[in-house]
């Protein structure tokens, strides 16, 4: 990514590696980005969907027309940077109104360096994308306009997600502790592989001292904090790639530690069960995806972002290494698995974001399930 000065009334043009184009406005930094163009279906909690580490290497197209009204925070944000490779928008706010808001969201942009393009069909790309599929994608404004022909195959030479081991890149270089508020009643290793900063806060608000450990991490160094539970979190890439993480999983299953995992995390769980993992057409993205999960028959509505699944039987339980093993959660949607559950050792996953930033809070209950497995484990 190459980026110069705040430009919102410079020509941009975003260019699909189908080779479809839409010219419209720089919104935030000027210069040029790549990576895969994805679209989240969310109305709000734009601010938590940048800084997500799940979305690096990501253009993200909102499919809400109108963002920015809030403005940016210093409360929101669930890292220390944008992790968003691209931002598109139909109809940036003028003016930010938020009692919280410190800055503009295009003022953000253009801080971090951020390449985004504004004014362009967001819907007509969405319906692209849906009947597409996700793609590469670029972005180019100011200096880095061109000929279309050469934009193009500049496109087409960037890396695709599928192959990509990414969770190194987003992951803390250090190990550090979230402490429990209140009293301590557990202790969890929290492996990072693209960690939500909510995400150790929920267990923290129950009662849970969390040891966010980097992607790295060996069996050695989880079982170091004497953990009553081992949790593996979201993060970008394709699961496929994550040997080192599948490994470490296994081996915690091996012990039969109470395992919890989201995201990337149910994925992993999923190869270590030796189940496959699969691309998906277009992903799960935004707060507003329904899940039914399977043990209560309940349906919630919660919040998403992956581009791949596992491969997983729908209709009864499964032998593997570890016992058998169910789908625990399915989307109504499209009946991708959205969960899975050990039956004869303490773990499960889900595929989706509990910790709920931004919203909804249906599936909080997940984070009780956890510790739930933990005062088994210990009693």
């Amino acid at each position: 990514m190459t980026t110069s000065t705040r430009g919102a009334s410079a020509p941009a043009v975003l260019v699909l590696e189908d080779g479809r184009t839409f010219r419209g406005r720089a919104y935030g930094a000027v210069g040029e980005t790549f990576g895969e163009a994805v679209f989240s279906t969310g109305m709000t909690g734009y601010q938590e969907t940048l800084t997500d580490p799940s979305y690096h290497r990501q253009v993200v197209v909102m499919t809400a027309p109108h963002i920015g009204n809030t403005g940016v925070n210093d409360e929101d944000p669930e890292s220390q940077r944008i992790w968003v490779s691209g931002y598109v928008v139909r109809d940036p706010a003028r003016t930010p109104s938020n009692w919280r808001s410190r800055r503009s969201l295009d003022e953000e942009l253009t801080a971090q360096g951020v390449v985004g393009i504004s004014g362009i069909d967001t819907r007509a790309l969405t319906r692209h994308l849906r009947e597409r599929g996700a793609m590469r994608v670029g972005i180019f404004s100011g200096e880095a306009l061109g000929d279309e022909a050469a934009l193009l195959a500049r496109v087409r030479a960037v890396p695709q997600m599928k192959g990509a081991d990414l969770s190194g890149e987003v992951a803390t270089a250090e190990a550090y502790t979230v402490p429990a508020i209140g009293t301590r009643k557990f202790t969890v290793a929290a492996i990072d592989l693209g960690i939500k900063g909510m995400t150790p806060h929920r267990m923290a608000e129950r009662g849970i001292e969390v040891h966010v450990l980097p992607a790295t991490a060996t069996v050695e160094d989880v079982y170091a904090v004497g953990p009553d539970g081992v949790f593996f979190s979201n993060g970008p890439g394709d699961p496929a790639t994550a040997d080192h993480p599948v490994s470490l999983m296994r081996a915690v299953l091996e012990r039969s530690t109470p395992l919890f995992g989201i995201c990337f995390g149910n994925q992993i769980l999923g190869r270590a069960l030796s189940f496959g993992t699969y691309k998906l057409k277009y992903g799960h993205r935004g707060i507003n995806q329904p899940v039914q999960d399977r043990t209560t028959g309940k349906v919630e509505v919660t919040a998403h972002n992956h581009g791949f699944a596992v491969d997983a039987p729908l209709d009864a339980p499964s032998d593997t290494p570890y016992g058998r093993a169910e789908v625990s959660h399915v989307c109504l949607n499209d009946n991708v698995v959205e969960g899975l559950r050990l039956l004869d050792r303490p773990a499960f996953s889900v595929q989706y974001h509990p910790e709920a930033a931004a919203g909804p809070h249906d599936a909080a209950y997940l984070f009780d399930r956890f510790v739930s497995l933990m005062e088994g484990q210990r009693a």
